[in-house]
C-alpha cells in the first residue's frame, strides 16, 4: 500500500479526551474515529488489525474443532424472559421496541439465542459434543464508557457455546477453549494468565478470565510471578486427548492467579515471599462452565443412549476481539508509539523513501516494494514529499515491527537500512537480503 493513496489521518498532538496510551495512540495513529460516547469508527489501519485479531481468533477455534456461525445483533426479548434473564441484566441492557411493538434488544451476549438454535435441531446425544461460536459486535449501555475501545459500549467479541451430553464432556470443553486461547493470545504476542474469576451474571460453578498485565488494568490481579513464565509454545496438542488438554490446564492454573473477586489472602500469603505479585490486569477472555442453566429452563434436551430425555450440559466462552487492540497497544508500546507484535501488524514492514522524486531511491523502493509483494507481504510504502523526520516520525506512531529506509548514500553503497521497531537496531544490508529476511521473519508467524 502506497501512503500517498491510503488514508491514515495521523494527529501530532495528544486528544485531550484520552485518558490511556492505547486510546491516544490509537487516535493519533488515526485507527479509530468517535461516534458517540463508547462507540467508535473503525478507520482502515484500525480495520486491518482488527480483521488480523479477528483471524487468528478463527484459526485457533478451528482447530480446537468449534464451528462457526453467524447470529444477528438484535434478540427478541422473549428468549431472555425464557431463561430469567430479560428483569435481571439490568440498565447494560439497550432495550428497543420495534414498529410492530415487538420487544427486542440489542445482544450484549447469546447464551438465549444459540441455546433456542440448538434446542430447535438437535435432539439426540449422537450429535454431540458440539461447540459452536461466532464473532460478532455486543453493546452493553456502560454508564461510564472510558478508555477507548477498552471500555467501549459497542465492541467486537467472539463468543463461543458448548453442548455436551454429561458434565466430564462440558468440563472437557471448557479445557478445550482453555488451551485454545492460551495459543491465541501467544500467536498475538501476549502473555495472558488464565486467573480463577467470578461469574457474574452469565452464572455458572466455574470461570476463568484471561488478563494481561498492565498498569492501566481495571482489575486488581493476585499471582505467583512464576505463572507469567509458562508458555505453550509450539507443543503439539490433541484437542481430543482429554487427559493431554487437562494436563495443559493444570499447568497453567496451579499456580495462584486470581482477580479480587476470589482472592484468598491465606493461599497467597503461602507464595514465597518474592512471588507474591500485586499488580492491575487488562481482561482479555473468560470461560464458563454453567451445566444446565440454559438448557434446563428453555427445554433444550437430548435423548441419551438409554432412552432418557436429559439438557444439555453448557459453557460458554468469550474473547474481546476489538478489546484486544487495546490490550496489545497497552502492553506494547513506547513514548513515540504502538510496537505492534508480528502477528497482528497492520502490515509487515514499512519502507521510507529518503529523498522522494530521486530517480535512483524511486527505482530502489519499487523494486522492494514488488520483491516483497511476490513473496506475498504488502508493506507500507511512505512515498509522500516529506522529510525524514516526519516520515519515521509516523512509522514510529503507527508501530510497524519493521522499517526498510532507502536513500542515495546507502544506494551508493549497495545497501539499504532494515531497522527493529521493538529494539530500535539497525542493520545495513543488500535489498534482496532485507526482504529475505522479512520472509524469514513471517514464515513461522
Amino acid at each position: 500500500m502506497r501512503l500517498t493513496r491510503y488514508f491514515l489521518p495521523v494527529l501530532k498532538e495528544n486528544p485531550a479526551e484520552a485518558q490511556i496510551v492505547s486510546h491516544r495512540y490509537m487516535l493519533r495513529a488515526g485507527m479509530i474515529k468517535q461516534q458517540a460516547a463508547g462507540i467508535y469508527s473503525w478507520l482502515p489501519l484500525g480495520y486491518r488489525v482488527l480483521k488480523r485479531i479477528e483471524e487468528i481468533v478463527h484459526q485457533e477455534q478451528i482447530r480446537a474443532g468449534h464451528i462457526p456461525l453467524l447470529m444477528p445483533t438484535l434478540q427478541p426479548a422473549d428468549l431472555w424472559r425464557e431463561s430469567g434473564r430479560y428483569d435481571d441484566y439490568g440498565q447494560e441492557m439497550l432495550r428497543i421496541t420495534d414498529r410492530q411493538k415487538r420487544e427486542m434488544l440489542y445482544g450484549p451476549t447469546n447464551e438465549e439465542m444459540i441455546t433456542d438454535i440448538f434446542r430447535s435441531h438437535v435432539s439426540s446425544y449422537k450429535d454431540l459434543p458440539m461447540t459452536l461460536y461466532h464473532i460478532q459486535w455486543k453493546f452493553r449501555d456502560e454508564m461510564r464508557p472510558r478508555f477507548g475501545v477498552m471500555r467501549g459500549r459497542e465492541f467486537l467479541m467472539k463468543d463461543g457455546y458448548n453442548f455436551d451430553v454429561d458434565k466430564a464432556s462440558a468440563l472437557h470443553a471448557y479445557n478445550r477453549h482453555m488451551v485454545s486461547y492460551l495459543r491465541t493470545y501467544e500467536r498475538m504476542g501476549l502473555t495472558a494468565i488464565p486467573m480463577r474469576a467470578d461469574s457474574g451474571p452469565i452464572g455458572g460453578e466455574d470461570t476463568h478470565e484471561f488478563l494481561v498485565l498492565a498498569e492501566t488494568g481495571e482489575s486488581e490481579v493476585f499471582f505467583d510471578s512464576a505463572v507469567t513464565e509458562l508458555k505453550l509454545g509450539q507443543r503439539d496438542v490433541d484437542y481430543d486427548n482429554r487427559e493431554q488438554v487437562a494436563e495443559v490446564c493444570r499447568e497453567f492454573t496451579t499456580l495462584y492467579a486470581r482477580t479480587d473477586e476470589t482472592h484468598d489472602a491465606a493461599l497467597f500469603d503461602a507464595i514465597p515471599a518474592e512471588r507474591r505479585k500485586v499488580a492491575r490486569g487488562i481482561e482479555v477472555g473468560q470461560i464458563f462452565y454453567f451445566g444446565t442453566k440454559y438448557s434446563a429452563s428453555m427445554g433444550a434436551n437430548v435423548v441419551t443412549a438409554d432412552g432418557s430425555k436429559v439438557p444439555v450440559e453448557m459453557g460458554s466462552h468469550g474473547i474481546g476481539v476489538s478489546r484486544l487492540l487495546g490490550a496489545i497497544i497497552e502492553a506494547s508500546h513506547d513514548d513515540k508509539g504502538i510496537i505492534w507484535p508480528e502477528g497482528v501488524t497492520p502490515f509487515p514492514v514499512g519502507i521510507v523513501n529518503l529523498k522522494q522524486g530521486d530517480a535512483g531511491t524511486d527505482a530502489a523502493c519499487e523494486a522492494l516494494y514488488k520483491a516483497l509483494a511476490a513473496r506475498g507481504h504488502e508493506a507500507l510504502y511512505d512515498d509522500r514529499d516529506e522529510r525524514a523526520g516526519a516520515k519515521f516520525a509516523t512509522m514510529d506512531l503507527i508501530g510497524l515491527p519493521w522499517r526498510i529506509t532507502v536513500g542515495p548514500r546507502g544506494l551508493a553503497n549497495g545497501v539499504v537500512e532494515l531497522t527493529s521497531r521493538r529494539t530500535g537496531v539497525s542493520e545495513e544490508m543488500p535489498a534482496d537480503s532485507a526482504v529475505e529476511r522479512i520472509a524469514q521473519i513471517y514464515a513461522g508467524v
